[in-house]
């Protein structure tokens, strides 16, 4: 959705808009059911909810919809039911101005949704998904709608076909197919935990070394630590004026040793200079490596993670269509995504582009 004129001026002059917006992402689509608690529920409790909200959810949703209102174009391949909560979540997503006309709706089946057990107490949210059912399939999408989808599209979020479009792959868990998928990938942001799991490394920056030598086509991955913050490393086709080698895990504890502490807003913190970066028994690859800061939300606004992950996604894809460097990129969707954990629910605190919180990360 873009933004008026009348709430372009609320935020000051804000850049134009990525001449080349459109972005189609492809990935799970759900209702979440919010229930809000004072703490998690013993076995055989029966406990009241002290909130309650029922809104749209599902990684890829969730991301287009903080691309679009972010500015971006955003459209979806995804697969839902001809019932209620099917209708309800194509719904939210028009009015977000998410194209929706390439979601594929069954006659049959039930959509997918999720029940979220959000922790007021600890802030941590536990989930209990029912997928929907009969799930997607390739057949399901004819070519000639698959290729009108792609058309114009700048960049592609999660799994699609490769037309000479970058693809931006979300790697939450091993799974069957992923490695095809890596394969295509131009970008990757993945949990915590992924990186060392698929690579059997025994750190996260020896495990990112690991991922760029496998999948040459890869320009960064991101790894998202939550609280922490995240870690990029990026590659260069250039190896820089030096050529000596500087071991991966050192250079990281050298630079969280240049975090400002006292720092609220996100921050970045760069090798600042290509390096011949190396991992014990793995091997070396030509690039930077970079540490950003998550914002420090005050207790009293922190209400739910639920989709930080998934709003930090959409605003990297608003950065790489608006040609960002990493060190502006990062703490750019750390500022989204702690944004949308001041509400209850992945969509609810998505800001548009046109809030003053994200006014000095654009210029």
């Amino acid at each position: 959705m873009l933004p008026s004129a009348s709430s372009s001026s609320a935020a000051g002059v804000l850049p134009p808009l990525p001449e080349n917006r459109v972005v189609l992402g492809c990935g799970g689509l759900g209702l979440d059911y919010l229930a809000t608690v004072s703490a998690f529920p013993k076995p055989d409790a029966k406990i009241r909810s002290t909130n309650l909200m029922v809104q749209g959810g599902g990684n890829a949703g969730n991301a287009l919809t903080c691309a679009a209102r972010l500015g971006l174009t955003s459209r979806l391949i995804s697969k839902v039911a001809d019932d209620a909560l099917g209708r309800s979540l194509l719904a939210e997503l028009e009015a977000d101005g998410v194209d929706t006309s390439h979601i594929v709706v069954s006659k049959e089946g039930n959509s997918p949704f999720t029940y979220i057990i959000v922790d007021d107490q600890t802030k941590t949210r536990t989930c209990i998904h029912t997928p929907g059912n009969p799930t997607m399939v390739p057949e399901d999408l004819s070519r000639p709608s698959l290729l009108s989808a792609l058309d114009g599209a700048q960049l592609v979020y999660s799994d699609a076909a490769r037309m000479k479009i970058p693809i931006l792959l979300d790697s939450e868990r091993k799974r069957e197919g992923l490695d095809d998928l890596l394969n295509l990938a131009d970008y990757v942001v993945c949990s915590a935990k992924f990186p060392q799991a698929w690579t059997e490394a025994s750190s996260i920056p020896s495990a990112l070394v690991n991922m760029l030598l496998r999948l040459p086509n890869i320009k960064f991955v991101i790894v998202t630590l939550g609280e922490d913050g995240c870690i990029m490393l990026e590659r260069s086709i250039n190896e820089g004026p030096e050529s000596e080698e500087t071991d991966v895990d050192n250079l990281l504890e050298s630079l969280k040793q240049g975090v400002d502490h006292d720092s609220v807003l996100p921050t970045c913190i760069s090798s600042k200079s290509v390096m011949q970066l190396s991992a014990a028994g793995i091997g070396t690859v030509s690039g930077m490596l970079l540490v950003g800061t998550a914002e420090k939300i005050p207790p009293d606004e922190l209400i739910d993670t639920t989709g930080a992950g998934d709003a930090f996604i959409g605003a990297i894809l608003y950065a790489i269509c608006a040609g960002m460097s990493p060190e502006k990129m990062l703490p750019f969707a750390a500022q989204v995504a702690g944004a949308g954990c001041r509400a209850l629910g992945a969509r609810m605190g998505l800001p548009q582009r046109t809030d003053p919180r994200l006014a000095p990360f654009l210029h």
